[in-house]
Order: C-alpha cells, then sequence, then structure tokens
C-alpha cells in the first residue's frame, strides 16, 4: 500500500514538511503503508493552473505526467496544510486544480492543519468545503491539527514540549491506522467499476 504524503507549504525548510516526513516515516514503522513519499510545494514547483492543462500543451504534459503518474500508483493521501492568514496556501489549493484524470478519486485522504500557535482549523474546514469536487478525493473523518508545531515531531528531543510531543505521536499512529483502513476499503470501491464513468466527469 502506498500513500503519498503533500506538503502544501510553499516555503522552504517549512514545519509541514517537517510533519510530511515525519508521517511518512510513522506509516512505515507500523505497518499502515508500504511505502511512502511526500511531494512538497516549496518553491512552487507547479505553477497556476491555465487552459493549456485541457489543451493538452506539451509543457503542462512534461511537468506533470511523472507526477500524474505517483499520485494514480497511491492508494491514499496524507493532505498537510499550514495555516496562512486563515486560509490554505494558494499552491495547495492550485494543485487541486490540476488533476482531472481520476489520479486522485475516490481514494482516502487525511487532512493535517499545521499552526504555530492555536490555530489550524480553518484550513480544515476549508479542504473539506471546497477542495474535492472534480478531483473526487476522499476526506475520511479523522483529522489533526498539528498546534504550536515547532515544539513538537523534532528530532531533537530538547526542542520539543514532551508533554504535547508524546500526545502528537500517539495522535498520528492513530490515525494512521484509520488511513491505511480505508485505503484498503476504497480499493474495492475503485475495483469495482461503479466509479469509472465519462458521463458525469466533473462533480455537482
Amino acid at each position: 500500500m502506498k500513500i503519498m504524503l503533500i506538503s502544501g507549504s510553499h516555503r522552504d525548510n517549512s514545519q509541514s514538511e517537517k510533519v510530511a516526513r515525519y508521517m511518512a516515516q510513522s506509516l512505515l514503522d507500523h505497518q499502515q503503508a508500504t511505502e511512502t513519499e511526500v511531494f512538497t510545494l516549496a518553491g512552487n514547483p507547479l505553477p497556476l493552473w491555465d487552459e493549456g492543462i485541457w489543451n493538452g500543451d506539451e509543457k503542462w504534459q512534461t511537468l506533470l505526467n511523472p507526477l500524474s503518474a505517483k499520485l494514480a500508483s497511491s492508494d491514499g493521501f496524507v493532505i498537510i496544510a499550514p495555516e496562512w492568514h486563515g486560509q490554505v496556501p494558494a499552491g495547495l489549493k492550485n494543485f487541486f486544480l490540476l488533476w482531472g484524470a481520476g489520479e486522485l478519486a475516490h481514494k482516502p485522504a487525511l487532512i493535517v492543519g499545521v499552526s504555530s500557535s492555536d490555530g489550524g482549523a480553518y484550513p480544515v474546514a476549508e479542504l473539506r468545503m471546497s477542495s474535492y469536487k472534480n478531483n473526487r478525493i476522499c476526506y475520511i473523518p479523522e483529522q489533526l491539527i498539528v498546534r504550536h508545531v515547532e515544539a513538537v515531531l523534532n528530532a531533537e528531543a530538547s526542542k520539543n514540549d514532551a508533554v504535547a510531543d508524546q500526545y502528537f505521536r500517539e495522535r498520528i499512529v492513530y490515525a494512521g491506522g484509520i488511513l491505511s483502513a480505508y485505503a484498503t476499503a476504497l480499493k474495492d470501491v475503485r475495483n469495482s467499476g461503479i466509479t469509472q464513468t465519462d458521463a458525469f466527469r466533473n462533480g455537482m
């Protein structure tokens, strides 16, 4: 089972990427996945959507085809969204516009909000409300909000708040188990053929 983790921060060496890499290893360590991969939006590797995607422009095919194949081969996702001005970063919202060929469709995803303080809830609500319609990613009921992120999940123990760090590490294992179970179950849904249709390519 392959789980792909999307780090939604545009920043280099971001706390979101730290969380993504920790969770990728946790999934492997607890046998909740056999393969993980982190894709980071650091440095804005994906241009803003334009109609060239629909027209099959070569520049878009060259850029997106390798990533599309990785997404298509994944059984589930972890979407990590820092809270910027109470919102999901623009690059992460743009990410969801790019996939219309079923790469994400009917696959489970765990939302992980990230905050330097006591925030992090707004990105969870925003993703659940507006990021799934046409790509048909399936957000599971469980979610995580890693608050005061600088003080948890650090490799150097002295940089962690011991109580909060232990809580988040245990909660990540719990949430990873649920994601893994959904990934197994939704495989049967996709394999049934019921989700494959050209008649209703877009959500309502």
